[in-house]
């Protein structure tokens, strides 16, 4: 049965269904027919008592007796006088027609008493089974070549727009992200064409950021393993040459690679839910200022100053290591964008409840057409993948994943050609 298609098994059971309903039909019309037409007649002699027992003392109880043996063939007469009017004589209605007799006992309105037979003949209803029979017969032919057509149209019309959500779901599940998914007919049809076109939608976006993501991380790998390669090689070739420079740039060029190796797990971490966070009350202002000032000293000999606004002091419950890596996240994608200003802004903000911190350079900015993506992972701005000055590409999707787990919030301001504005904010501790 799991083999059959569906528009089959709709056959099947709308055919059985109507098999059903005829096989009910002629049980009904033809061996309980008898049983059913007694049935009847016992009810109308049950209310021809009860018509007369109202009516016991009407004056037009004669008239009364005589409408219901003419509309209900129910005979009614005082019980010492009562024979079956059939029949010519007394004690010959054994082997007449089969008949129901009920006698009852009634109170006239002098205190008298007197007694009725009811009698109803039962009609012999073989003639009727046969002419039923007949009937049924050319009945059950017409209905069930009705039903069958009617089983066909309705199987065909309910599992066409299954079976084309079908055909288009093979063509994904191939790697067509394409496909386009159009259910009619049904609510529940069209609800899951519009689900798997969202799901299509989403796996092509995915694929694109796989794709995207092997290409740039290959980029990145690429470049540095590169570089100490060749710097490697001039020092074994000329180890009396060796400079300082030289084994600084080796020793840059390896902790990018570190920096990649470690990004690439925490964000797979935190998009699977396994990251915790361990809350308590700190400084927020201090620990932001020392954040600032660790990683200007790592990038003023490039030519970057980084700087710190901030009012008030601000306490918050956080996990200090994890907004920590929001910001360092954020300052490296500032300095990577900042242009030839090399000017970055770490701003705080305060409201009643909130705190706002803003990291904000002044450099090539963002298309509005990037926008939606610039937190998905290593999504290009430009077609040319450029590598970051410093960190690994992944900072945003990073920054993404614990303001989320913070319960908090985040966004960004941008003007093409004249910067952006980063901020992310939570809750202040009360």
């Amino acid at each position: 049965m799991d083999k059959l298609k569906l528009k089959w098994k709709i056959f099947i059971f709308l055919l059985g269904f109507c098999v059903l309903l005829l096989a009910i039909l002629w049980i009904f019309q033809t061996v309980f027919l008898s049983d059913m037409y007694k049935f009847v007649r016992k009810m109308e002699i049950e209310k021809a008592i009860q018509t007369v027992e109202k009516n016991i003392n009407n004056p037009e109880l004669g008239n009364i007796l005589l409408e219901l043996e003419a509309s209900k063939a129910i005979t009614v007469r005082p019980t010492q006088e009562f024979y079956p009017p059939s029949l010519p004589a007394p004690g010959r209605h054994k082997n007449g027609p089969e008949t129901i007799t009920s006698v009852r006992e009634f109170v006239l309105e002098d205190g008298k008493k007197i007694s009725l037979t009811f009698h109803a003949m039962i009609t012999p209803v073989d003639s009727t089974v046969s002419t039923l029979q007949i009937r049924l017969v050319i009945i059950t032919g017409m209905m069930v070549l009705l039903a069958t057509m009617l089983a066909i149209l309705i199987a065909k019309h309910t599992s066409k727009p299954i079976e084309k959500i079908n055909q288009s779901a093979k063509a994904l599940a191939k790697g067509n992200y394409d496909t386009e998914f159009r259910g009619k007919g049904y609510l529940e049809i069209k609800e899951l064409s519009d689900t798997l076109n969202t799901a299509a939608t989403e796996l092509s976006k995915t694929e694109r950021l796989r794709r995207e993501l092997i290409a740039n991380v290959s980029h990145d790998l690429r470049t540095p393993l590169a570089l100490i390669y060749s710097y490697a090689e001039m020092m074994h070739d000329f180890p009396d040459e060796v400079t300082p420079d030289q084994s600084q740039i080796i020793m840059d060029e390896t902790k990018r690679l570190t920096s990649l190796v470690n990004d690439m797990p925490d964000i797979s971490l935190l998009e699977a839910g396994v990251s915790k966070l361990n809350k308590m009350s700190y400084n927020l202002t201090e620990s932001l200022k020392r954040t600032v000032n660790r990683m200007n000293e790592l990038v003023k000999h490039e030519g970057y100053r980084l700087e710190f606004e901030a009012f008030e002091d601000v306490a918050v419950v956080a996990d200090e290591v994890k907004i920590t890596q929001v910001l360092y996240n954020l300052l490296l994608n500032a300095i990577t964008h900042s242009g030839e200003d090399k000017t970055v802004l770490v701003r705080q903000r305060t409201n009643d409840k909130n705190v706002r911190i803003e990291v904000i350079d002044k450099g090539e900015g963002i298309r509005k057409s990037d926008l939606p993506y610039i937190r998905d992972r290593y999504y290009k701005v430009d077609k040319n993948h450029k590598r970051p000055i410093m960190g690994t590409g992944l900072g945003l999707s990073i920054v993404k994943k614990i303001i989320e787990m913070h319960d908090g919030t985040y966004g960004v301001e941008t003007e093409e050609g004249k910067g952006s504005l980063f901020w992310f904010e939570i809750q202040i501790e009360q």
